[in-house]
C-alpha cells in the first residue's frame, strides 16, 4: 500500500507529533508499505544522533520560517499549505493519506487529495481545532474566526474515511461538533519502552516531584503553585521543572518572588536521555486546564508510565490522564483549583513512600500492557486498515535497518536541524 503522511514536524524534529509520526512511518515501512512524508523544512529540533531515520521518502517543503508572531505565523502556515498541497497533488497516486493537525486545517489538503486523486483519507487529531483556540481564549466562541475555521475543519472531518482521537474525551468533543461517532476511532498515544525504562533512584529523604516537557497555556499552573507555596518551608519536598513553554517563565518568576528554595528549573533534554531525566522523580506531574478537556490530550503521561513513575494529575476528571489513573491505580488525580486537597495529598505521600512505590510499579505494568510503542503503532495501523496487505503487495515485512543501510539521497530537501527536546 502507498501511504502518504502529512504534518509540519517529522524526523529529526523532536516535537511530540514528530516522534509519534516517525514511529508510525518506521512501523509501516517495516510492514512492507511504501511510505512518503510531506513536512516542513524549517522549525527542526534534533533528536539524539544514535537514532535512525525511517526509510520513508521525505519531502521537505520550501516555506517561510515558522514564527510566533500572529502575522508571521499566518504567512508561514499559508506558505506551508501551498507547498504541501502542490507536492501532495503532484505525487504518484497514494492509496491512503493520513493528515495530522499541525498546523491547523492541514486535513483540507487530505480532502483535496482524496477528491482529485481518489485516495482514502484519515485524520489523526492531535488537537481539536478551533476548540483549543477558543479554550485558550485566542478566539471568541462563536466569533468569526471560530465559525470560519470550524466550518473548514468540519468540512474535512465529514468527508474523511476515519478520524483518530487520542481519548474518549476528544471523541466526545468531535461528536459535539456533529461528527459521526462511527467514523471516530480512539487510539491513545505511546512511548518507547526500550529507550525509557525504570531506573533505580538514589534513596533520598525528599519527595521529588517532576514536571517534564512544555508548560504551556493549556496547562494549569495555579493549583500546583498554591500547593508549592503551602509547602514552601517543608524541606521534605523538591519540585523540579524540566523544559520550557509559555508558562515556564511565569512559574520561575513566581518561585523567585516567593523565595522558594526547594524548586529548580532545567532546559529540555535530548530524547535519548529522557528516560534518565524522568527517573530522577518520585512522582511525575501532569496538568491540564479544565477548559481544555478533550481539545488537547497531554502526551507526557506515557513517558512517565514507561519510566515506572506514578502520575500526579491536576485537571478535569473526564480527561484521559485521570481515566488512566482511575483504571490502573498508577497515581492520583486532583481537580484544578483544589489547592488544599493537593497539599494534603503531597503531605500524605511524603509520609507513606510505600504508596508511591506501589503506584510506580502499577504505572510500568500499565505501560507494558497498553502503551508501549509496538502496541501504539499497531493500534493506528489497524485503524488505517494497513495491517491487511493485499495479494499484490509485498507480504514479507522489511527487516529493521542498521546505520549502514541509511542512504542520504532518500531524503528530499533535507535541512540541518537545530538542537533541543520537547514533549507535550
Amino acid at each position: 500500500m502507498k501511504i502518504l503522511l502529512l504534518n509540519q514536524f517529522f524526523w529529526p524534529d523532536s516535537a511530540a507529533t514528530s516522534q509519534l509520526l516517525t514511529d508510525l512511518a518506521t512501523h509501516l515501512e517495516e510492514q512492507g508499505h511504501e511510505v512518503s512524508v510531506i513536512c516542513a523544512e524549517t522549525g527542526g529540533y534534533s533528536i539524539s544522533s544514535d537514532e535512525l531515520p525511517p526509510a520513508a521518502r521525505v519531502y521537505r517543503t520550501k516555506n517561510l520560517p515558522f514564527s510566533r508572531g500572529t502575522l508571521g505565523r499566518l504567512l508561514s502556515y499559508a506558505s506551508f499549505y501551498l507547498s504541501a498541497a502542490f507536492r501532495g497533488l503532484t505525487l504518484h497516486r497514494q492509496d491512503l493519506v493520513l493528515t495530522l493537525t499541525t498546523p491547523p486545517l492541514l486535513s483540507l489538503i487530505g480532502t483535496a487529495i482524496k477528491t482529485f486523486r481518489g485516495s482514502s483519507h484519515y485524520i489523526w487529531e492531535m488537537d481539536v481545532y478551533p476548540d483549543v483556540a477558543v479554550d485558550l481564549d485566542h478566539f471568541k466562541a462563536g466569533g468569526t474566526l471560530d465559525r470560519v475555521i470550524g466550518t473548514l475543519a468540519d468540512f474535512s472531518r465529514h468527508r474523511a474515511d476515519g478520524i483518530v482521537a487520542l481519548g474518549d474525551c476528544m471523541k466526545n468533543r468531535l461528536i459535539l461538533r456533529g461528527i459521526d461517532r462511527d467514523t471516530i476511532h480512539v487510539a491513545e498515544n505511546w512511548a518507547d519502552g526500550v529507550s525509557i525504562k525504570p531506573v533505580a533512584k538514589v534513596q533520598e529523604s525528599q519527595l521529588r516531584v517532576l514536571y517534564s516537557g512544555t508548560l504551556g497555556l493549556a496547562h494549569d499552573v495555579a493549583t500546583i503553585s498554591g500547593a508549592m507555596l503551602n509547602l514552601k518551608d517543608d524541606t521534605r519536598f523538591r519540585f523540579v521543572f524540566v523544559g520550557g513553554g509559555g508558562n515556564s517563565g511565569k512559574m520561575a518568576e513566581f518561585c523567585s518572588k516567593n523565595d522558594m528554595r526547594g524548586v529548580s528549573f532545567h532546559p529540555y533534554v535530548q530524547r535519548s536521555n529522557l528516560g534518565n531525566s524522568l527517573s530522577i522523580a518520585d512522582i511525575g506531574l501532569v496538568t491540564q486546564r479544565e477548559s481544555c478537556c478533550g481539545s488537547v490530550v497531554p502526551s507526557k503521561v506515557y513517558g512517565l508510565l514507561a519510566a515506572g513513575r506514578p502520575i500526579l494529575f491536576i485537571g478535569p476528571a473526564a480527561a484521559t490522564p485521570a481515566r488512566i489513573i482511575e483504571k490502573f491505580g498508577c497515581g492520583w488525580a486532583v481537580r484544578c483549583g483544589d489547592t488544599d486537597s493537593l497539599t494534603d495529598l503531597l503531605l500524605r505521600l511524603a509520609e507513606n513512600p510505600a504508596d508511591v512505590s506501589v503506584a510506580g510499579q502499577l504505572a510500568r505494568e500499565a505501560f507494558l500492557n497498553h502503551y508501549d510503542r509496538p502496541l501504539g503503532v499497531a493500534r493506528i495501523t489497524k485503524i488505517l486498515g494497513a495491517d491487511r496487505l493485499s495479494s499484490q503487495q509485498n507480504l514479507f515485512p522489511r527487516a529493521p535497518r542498521s546505520k549502514e543501510d541509511i542512504q542520504k539521497p532518500s531524503y528530499i530537501f533535507d535541512s540541518t536541524p537545530k538542537t533541543a527536546e520537547r514533549n507535550l
